[in-house]
């Protein structure tokens, strides 16, 4: 059974998939088809799981078996799937905030608004799944991201296609970095096991990959934006500054609270 904590974040959910699909001219796609993705609403009802573990599942055999995680690795990954869910909720927030004013002004952006939005949908359905596999309690600070995400996309937007883009230039150089730093701490993980003999579950190597597809989706999209002119918002330097600033301190709330 879902956690009470979880339950904002799948309305926010619902109601960004809602709104979105007015503008992106079909109806947002159901929660589905994806080895990575179970939609929490849709999953059948199990018991739930720990955070992913070296030894959540059984492989190959070995002279010392699996590694249990310890206090502060589980920390980590409970710190780093609440995070994570919270910044892709908040790339939904933005991009559906800026796509009414953008496409309004032209159209010729509309698929790439589109492109951009099912991929962040996606990955929320993914961070959705898995804090609610291991029982991973949300970000408090749901409401307040949310309000300023949604002001974030529609006031860029109201700037000009240079600054929404910008916009989305300075959020990826920060979410990208984010997550190869999860990357990198997880890979030392796994080191570190294999040099003491011991295994690494199919389920934690997948995560690992999970983050990866992630990441460089992510940094996609910083492409897409410095094609799209993001450089040319003035002044670029101090837009951009503000919003990563304004990340940084984001990711550090929610890793926490």
């Amino acid at each position: 059974m879902l956690r009470p904590a979880t339950r904002p974040a799948l309305a926010a959910t619902r109601q960004v998939r809602q709104c979105a699909a007015r503008f992106f001219s079909f109806p947002a796609s159901p929660d589905t088809s994806s080895s990575h993705v179970n939609s929490p609403s849709t999953t059948p009802k199990t018991n739930p799981a720990p955070p992913p573990s070296p030894n959540s599942k059984s492989s190959t055999s070995s002279s010392k078996g699996k590694k249990p995680l310890t206090a502060e690795q589980r920390a980590f990954l409970s710190s780093a799937l609440r995070v994570n869910q919270a910044g892709e909720l908040a790339a939904t927030l933005i991009y559906t905030g800026q796509t009414p004013p953008l496409v309004t002004r032209d159209p010729s952006l509309r698929p790439l608004m589109k492109h951009m939005y099912d991929q962040e949908a996606a990955h929320l359905r993914t961070f959705n799944d898995l804090i609610y596999r291991h029982r991973v309690r949300p970000t408090a600070l749901y409401p307040l991201w949310s309000v300023m995400a949604s002001g974030l996309g529609w006031g860029t937007a109201m700037l000009g296609k240079e600054a929404a883009m910008a916009c989305t230039e300075a959020v990826e150089t920060e979410i990208g970095g984010h997550y190869n730093a999860q990357i990198r701490r997880l890979l030392e993980m796994v080191s570190e096991w294999e040099a003491e003999g011991y295994e690494v579950g199919a389920e934690f190597r997948d995560l690992i990959n999970t983050l990866r597809r992630i990441r460089d989706e992510e940094l996609e999209h910083l492409d897409h934006a410095v094609e799209h002119d993001a450089q040319k918002a003035e002044p670029h330097w101090l837009l951009t500054g503000v919003i990563r600033a304004g990340c940084r301190g984001a990711i550090w709330v929610s890793e926490r609270v």
